[in-house]
């Protein structure tokens, strides 16, 4: 999950924003569409945020089935304004489905680790719901890498793409 999702979701984020720059957001579906990408880009980083830190119980599986839910209705309503308004390509469409697979992606690689969780929330068991700190966390300067990623990758173009639709909509 570490060394391959969320680089890939990452790197997918940017190339989305690329898409979104090239399609001309700014003239086109504007600030609207720019701020359920920031919704989208929240609901990512819960999910990434409850794996890193919290040791994998019912409640984790729960918050990741909730944000992967909840990033597929969002990303429904975004695509529901945007496609009237502006030319999503097919290599959006593409980074599209990608960045939609990778919370799936998530849940299925936690579900299989925490089956017994996964079992006890269907009522064969006792599921917990801790939400405790992880005894082993993910490694403090990978963490401060992927913040930094994340930063530079994914806020700091999508602080661009809304500059660029404020100073549009004047």
């Amino acid at each position: 999950m570490m060394y391959a999702v969320a680089p890939l979701w990452i790197a997918a984020g940017l190339a989305d924003w690329a898409c979104h720059r090239s399609t001309l957001i700014e003239r086109t579906s504007g600030l609207r569409e720019n701020l359920l990408h920031w919704l989208l880009l929240a609901q990512g980083g819960l999910v990434l945020v409850a794996v890193a830190l919290f040791e994998v119980d019912a409640a984790v599986l729960l918050i990741v089935f909730a944000g992967f839910l909840a990033h597929e209705l969002t990303t429904y309503l975004e695509l529901r304004y945007a496609v009237p308004r502006r030319e999503v390509r097919p290599v959006e469409q593409m980074v599209h489905s990608f960045m939609e697979l990778l919370p799936l992606v998530i849940l299925a690689l936690l579900a299989v680790m925490q089956w017994d969780q996964v079992l006890a929330l269907f009522g064969a068991g006792q599921p917990d719901f801790g939400l405790e700190l992880k005894h082993q966390p993910w490694p403090l300067p990978y963490l401060a890498a992927a913040g930094l990623a994340v930063l530079v990758f994914n806020v700091l173009p999508m602080v661009e793409e809304t500059l660029r639709c404020l100073r549009a909509r004047r």
